[in-house]
């Protein structure tokens, strides 16, 4: 049976040894690290990638949302949390699931069999990582989003607008900072605002000099830079 590595954040003392407790029962679930705040937990998760983390959501200074937000790969989450208000959000974000403490260990079980399944079913996340999730909070709004789901990028000075699935939300994080951490052989700078994921690319078509025009799957077109069309022509044979 595959182990599950999984982190606790939780900044209570008492809630952390009440998960531990009760994941002994649970050879398959190992038990790698805890944090009792969202700084720590994230240092944690970057060095040790998980595959879960038992994530309280109202935490001193900054939230479980605040962390995931954070984060540049995101493992699967089961929040836990006191407020019945942060357990609707918990389900708008997609999460696995919540356990509302004190937590019931009927109430447990059902979550780990749910969480067993959903993560033995997943793919091994291969080099590129093309198939990981990030967190995006707008506003209110919060999203768990795979990251070849993205389908086009774009500046706001220190913000950008990403648009996938039908949907767009802003994130605090330039296009620079996403240039970093995307495969450049799927995500494509086009012009000095814009970035592209060529796998939803229509159409593509040459303008006067030396220039390309690009059309989305959703519609947008999208005009790509001289200086970029040289290297988007190099590097998909055009």
């Amino acid at each position: 049976m595959k182990k599950i590595k999984v982190i606790i954040v939780d900044d209570e003392r008492l809630s952390r040894e009440e998960l531990k407790r009760t994941l002994l029962a649970y050879e398959d679930f190992v038990l790698i690290g805890e944090a009792e705040n969202a700084d720590d937990a994230k240092d944690l998760i970057e060095t040790s990638r998980p595959d879960l983390i038992f994530l309280d959501i109202q935490m001193p200074e900054k939230s479980g949302f605040d962390l995931l937000e954070s984060l540049d790969h995101v493992p699967a989450v089961l929040f836990t949390t006191a407020f019945n208000q942060y357990a609707v959000q918990a389900f708008e974000v997609n999460a696995l699931d919540y356990l509302m403490k004190p937590i019931r260990e009927e109430r447990f079980a059902q979550a780990i069999e749910k969480i067993r399944n959903t993560i033995n079913l997943k793919p091994a996340p291969n080099s590129l990582a093309n198939n990981r999730k990030i967190f995006i909070k707008d506003g209110e709004k919060r999203f768990f989003v795979q990251v070849n789901e993205i389908y086009l990028i774009e500046s706001l000075e220190n913000y950008t607008r990403l648009y996938f699935q039908g949907k767009k939300a802003l994130q605090r994080r330039s296009l620079r900072q996403w240039e970093e951490i995307l495969d450049e052989g799927i995500f494509f700078r086009i012009n000095r605002t814009e970035i592209v994921n060529i796998n939803y690319i229509q159409e593509v078509k040459r303008t006067v000099g030396c220039g390309l025009e690009l059309t989305l799957n959703s519609g947008e077109l999208l005009k790509v830079s001289n200086r970029q069309a040289v290297k988007f022509k190099n590097s998909n044979e055009i």
